[in-house]
This record gives structure tokens, sequence and C-alpha cells, in this order.
């Protein structure tokens, strides 16, 4: 087992929100994820877990957020085990079809959320992906059980039997991620979406959070009676990113979109954003 994330300081909690940065474009998400977080005045630290590909030069534009920066590598996993879940392997055996995966998606980075568990200095933590908004005081979190998960509902309530992973509350322990990686790579195994498969296999039991702690962007076209803003805490931007210029989904999305950039950049960021027009309003004002 290798060693943990090394961190730039020492914590000052014993709760944090954890998230992930594998390149710069995530980098450019966890400036307003963090921005978003701080805003609620939470007092739980945040946690940045960078893994190699990520420098100290692209980590500047986290430091005005006092994030406590932890560089990792990624999971010690067998050479077989990787060539299985290699990004063109992974997405040809298991393809998206219901959105696009930008180019800088690394199926293997994803894998190391698992250390969140090796963070044995907090007694909770709560992760949550780069590419989402906490919108309302999510800290009641931190009393939630492990494991809990949001389904991953953005197209049908069908989806409602599937978690995702986003976000999920976890409670470290070094003992029970010695168990995951025996579990995750074993001989020929194959977890179709990494991380998110694999969680799922290993919490069969898991916990599920109102999908408002993980509101996933296409609920806004494909399921707008569920989308509403008094209730959404984290807004999450799973498949095309706010960032990506001129996907093709950008005109259906515009509204988050242009959320994400005010937070993204600090400008014209809602004073409430419980009072933002649904999808039903938003239509109603663009058709007017």
């Amino acid at each position: 087992m290798t060693d943990g994330p090394s961190f730039d300081h020492a914590p000052g909690s014993r709760t944090a929100y954890v998230t992930l940065v594998t390149n710069r474009d995530y980098v450019l998400g966890a400036t307003a994820l963090l921005r978003s977080l701080r805003r609620t005045e939470t007092e739980a630290d945040l946690v940045v877990l960078c893994t190699p590909g990520v420098y100290d030069d692209d980590l500047a534009a986290l430091s005005p957020f006092s994030p406590r920066l932890g560089h990792c590598e990624r999971l010690p996993t067998s050479q077989a085990f990787n060539e299985r879940h290699e990004r063109g392997r992974l997405h040809k055996a298991a393809p998206f079809t219901k959105g696009g995966k930008p180019s800088f998606h690394t199926p293997l980075d994803n894998l190391a959320k698992l250390r969140l568990w090796q963070l044995e200095e907090y007694e909770r933590v709560v992760f949550i992906d780069a590419d989402a908004l906490v919108l309302q005081n999510c800290d009641k979190l931190f009393e939630f059980p492990e494991f809990c998960a949001a389904p991953n509902v953005y197209e049908s309530l069908r989806d409602f039997h599937r978690l995702n992973s986003g976000v999920f509350t976890a409670r470290p322990n070094k003992a029970t991620y010695g168990k995951m990686l025996e579990v995750l790579d074993r001989p020929d195994s194959f977890w179709c979406r990494t991380d998110q498969t694999f969680l799922e296999h290993y919490f069969p039991g898991w916990h599920g959070l109102p999908v408002f702690y993980n509101m996933l962007q296409y609920v806004w076209f494909n399921l707008p009676d569920l989308w509403s803003w008094q209730q959404i805490h984290i807004l999450h931007y799973q498949y095309e990113k706010p960032w990506q210029a001129g996907h093709d989904k950008t005109d259906r999305l515009k509204p988050l979109i242009d959320l994400w950039q005010a937070f993204a950049t600090g400008e014209g960021i809602p004073a409430d954003t419980t009072l933002l027009p649904g999808p039903s309003e938003w239509a109603d004002q663009k058709a007017s």
C-alpha cells in the first residue's frame, strides 16, 4: 500500500469537504466550487486532492480560498487493471451515450477518490466533484452515516436505483482503504464507471441522499418538474462542463452555465439562488 496524500499544512477541523483535481481543467472547476463553499460559511476544512499532472502554478488559482492541498499518486493498481480501464478501452466497452465526456476526462484518475479513506485526521468527510457548486450550507451531511450518496437521476425516475459518486459521505479509515484496494483490483475486475460502479458494489446498502444534494444538470431539461432552486444544495455539471465553449447543449443549459461562470469569476453571483427562475419560468422569459 502506498503512502497517503502529502499535505501543505495541518488540518484545522475534524470535518472536511474534499474534492479532486486531476488536471488544469478541474482546477478551474475547483475555483468555482471552493468559492461556493466559502460562501456557505462552513467551518469545515476545504481539502483538494491533486494527482500527478497538476502543477503548483495551476493550483495558485485556489489560494484565495485557503484550501488544504494534498498531493497524491494514482492508486497502486496492477498493470492489467490499468489496461482494462484505459480511457479508450473503457469507453469502448461501456460507451457514454447520454452526453459528452470532455477529452480531459481520464477514468483511472477518478479512482483517487478512494484516498479519502486515508484521511484519518478527519472524523468525517464529504466528497464533492470539482464540477459542482454548493448553493446552500451542507454541514448537516457530516452527521449522516457512511456511505451516503444521491441517486444518479438525470433522465427518468428509473435512475433512482443507481448512485452518483459526485457527492458522498465517508468516514476515513485506513483499514477500509486497504480492503477497498483488495476488492478493486481482483483478477479480471472491470468497473465500467470506475469509482461510481465500484462504490456501489462496495457499499451495496448505500444510504440515499435527496437528489437535491447532487442535482445533475440534465434534470433541468429532462425532468424539469423535479427542479427546485429552493431545495437544491449542490448542483453537479455532469457530462459537458460549464467552462467548455460551444458544446451541443450550451443553449439548453445557459442559465446553469451562467451561474457557474458567476462563481468562477466571482462576479454577478446571485444573492439568493433560491429566487432564480426555474425551467418553465426561464423558457417563458426567453420566449417573451
